[in-house]
């Protein structure tokens, strides 16, 4: 009976029908946007985050780069690796490429989600390299959040001072909220 509700809701809703070989928990309030066929399983994209063949979600906050090429999308995961005053510093997870047998609409709303979650984002010179400061609304949480991501090479202490001195900039320069 709930497979059936699902897929009639999700006909009705013009949204993805989700796999029967799925592996993961949707929350309950998910809605599935876009299904790929992948040889290791399915790919599921959510307003929430893209579900990896091992039933594992990622943010789209977490994604720090996604491309689309010969029948392949290349993923670069990103992970918290802490904070920085109110920036959160990131660490990017070497590149990961699914084979898409059957891909789809979702490359496509990949693309559109991870390009709808940023802002504004930024390259600065640091010490020994840079960093990216990238503005993003992140689901579920309010408002939106710095995050920065050194490049290979940079000065991580460097990084994560510069981190702190453009947040609390942009808190400073941020309105007061009315109530």
């Amino acid at each position: 009976m709930i497979s059936w509700l699902r897929r009639f809701v999700a006909r009705l809703g013009g949204t993805a029908e989700l796999p029967g070989d799925f592996s993961g928990a949707l929350d309950t309030d998910e809605h599935v946007l876009a299904v790929a066929r992948s040889a290791e399983g399915p790919l599921v994209a959510t307003h929430l985050g893209l579900w990896l063949p091992e039933g594992r979600r990622v943010g789209w906050h977490l994604v720090s780069k996604a491309t689309w090429g010969s029948g392949a999308l290349t993923l670069v995961e990103a992970e918290e690796s802490g904070t920085s005053g109110d920036a959160v510093l990131l660490r990017d997870h070497a590149p990961r490429e699914l084979r898409l047998t059957e891909p789809g609409r979702l490359p496509d709303v990949v693309h559109e989600r991870v390009t709808r979650s940023i802002r504004t984002r930024h390259h600065r010179d640091l010490p020994g390299g840079g960093a990216w400061f990238v503005q993003r609304k992140v689901p579920g949480r309010d408002g939106i959040v710095l995050q920065v991501r050194a490049d290979r090479d940079a000065d991580e202490s460097a990084v994560a001072v510069a981190a702190a001195e453009v947040a609390d900039r942009l808190r400073r320069a941020k309105p007061p909220e009315h109530g």
